[in-house]
């Protein structure tokens, strides 16, 4: 367990149907900003709309934040009674805008399109411990223009915790996987990328030697990411959703090998910010104020505990096992005391709190545009958890937001959500089904000089 204060090095981290989630290119969807546990995005990327990039959506915020400090008396407004202004643009109503000529300015609007056509692509791979995804974008005017996205469950850390090596298996199915991305990259003809492997390759003794068979048999050069720049690039990748209003924001990716939490102090905002409701990529990133990796995330625990058949005793030994993990990093950062009497929220970038917010929403299936950047009550996201630890695997797996192939592990999500919420109490929680890849991409766009957030 180690607490790392922001800056400083530290170590490291579906579908209904197992089958590959793609995106065609022909839909192309605008971002302007994992779980990696895999699920909803899985399912994003294959049924388009995707605000931190699938389908043509923006990567900026959804939404805005209702406003309430720890303590008050009024709750804040749920995703179901939230007035226009607090719902995601596409879902808000139109209203006339006076002093315009709509053809004129449609005709602006295609020929900025059009000179962003010639943008050059750009792409973000995320190879972690359950799931393999792809992410291809060029930028626009407002943020990123997904054009192509793939995902696919192959569940490369399976066995990693008690064998301490890739299986044979895992490393084959993860090699099929990559030969797709490899044949979408070449496609598309993608200018820049970055690819990196996370926390199966980092804890596997055999990692790096799996990812030298990758690049021979795929021309792919992946990288080991280092937990710090892991937990850097999630805060990128969903800075958007910040509720810039806020005192302290705590960012949790709830993964398939690791989970990384982030602390987010907004009372170092610059004066000249403080104006502004939203926080911008790089303004999140100053405000680390501490972070760590928990050796810990839903594959692994779901491989300690067990997933399918899970008992409330089983699972209240899940949250203490959590918890002890949790426990080095609050006594080293202190933050539950600074909760008293402020304004906090946590945003949680995994696919567990998507499942959760699909669930809450009563999705008939699950559907990005609605459960990115929603806002949900603590005590709602508590309640959806003891609501599926009630219900038997069959039931879990019939639940269109898990699938059969989340339904053995997102128990397991939920114990460590539910760590982090007796751990630092707070009334609201902001889901983002965004995160590493969007972080990566608005990265390597802001390099080149390319990346345009917009805010709403």
């Amino acid at each position: 367990m180690h607490a790392q204060p922001a800056g400083s090095a530290g170590q490291g981290k579906g579908t209904n149907k197992n089958q590959d989630q793609n995106q065609s290119q022909g839909s192309a969807q605008n971002i302007g900003g994992s779980d990696k546990d895999a699920h909803a995005h899985a399912r994003s990327d294959a049924n388009s709309n995707h605000a931190s990039p699938e389908r043509g959506q923006h990567a900026s915020g959804q939404g805005r934040a209702p406003h309430q400090p720890n303590g008050s008396s009024r709750p804040p407004r749920s995703a179901k009674n939230m007035r226009d202004r607090d719902l995601p643009h596409q879902q808000r109503p139109s209203r006339a805008q006076p002093h315009q000529n709509p053809t004129h300015n449609g005709q602006n609007a295609a020929a900025n399109e059009d000179t962003r056509a010639g943008m050059p692509i750009y792409g973000a791979l995320d190879l972690g411990t359950n799931n393999c995804r792809l992410l291809l974008a060029r930028p626009s005017r407002r943020g990123f223009r997904v054009i192509d996205a793939f995902s696919r469950i192959i569940r490369l850390g399976e066995g990693v915790t008690h064998s301490g090596a890739l299986s044979s298996d895992a490393m084959d199915r993860t090699i099929d996987a990559l030969k797709v991305c490899a044949h979408k990259i070449r496609r598309n003809q993608v200018h820049k990328s970055r690819l990196v492997a996370t926390e199966a390759c980092r804890a596997a003794h055999n990692g790096q030697e799996f990812l030298d068979r990758a690049r021979e048999e795929t021309g792919l050069d992946i990288e080991i990411l280092t937990c710090e720049m892991e937990a850097t690039l999630a805060v990128s990748g969903c800075a958007t959703l910040i509720d810039g209003r806020s005192d302290y924001v705590l960012v949790f990716d709830i993964g398939g090998g690791s989970s990384e939490l982030i602390w987010l102090d907004l009372t170092k905002r610059k004066p000249q910010n403080l104006s502004r409701p939203l926080v911008d990529r790089p303004e999140a990133q100053e405000c680390m104020s501490a972070w760590t990796s928990l050796p810990v995330g839903v594959v692994t625990l779901a491989e300690r505990f067990g997933g399918r058949e899970v008992t409330p005793d089983v699972f209240e030994g899940m949250v203490n096992w959590v918890t002890g993990l949790l426990q080095p990093f609050e006594d080293q950062c202190a933050f539950r005391p600074k909760l008293k009497g402020r304004s906090a929220h946590l945003l949680g970038t995994s696919g567990t709190v998507t499942t959760v917010a699909g669930i809450q929403l009563g999705l008939p299936r699950y559907d990005r545009n609605k459960v990115d950047g929603t806002w949900m009550r603590v005590a709602d996201a508590h309640n959806v958890t003891y609501s599926l630890l009630n219900r038997s695997y069959a039931d879990r797996v019939a639940e269109p937001c898990i699938g059969q192939d989340r339904a053995d592990l997102v128990l397991a999500g939920c114990a460590i959500l539910e760590a982090l919420m007796r751990m630092w109490p707070c009334e609201r929680l902001r889901v983002a089904d965004r995160g590493l890849r969007e972080g990566i991409l608005a990265t390597l766009m802001s390099e080149d000089g390319v990346y345009k957030s917009r805010r709403r």
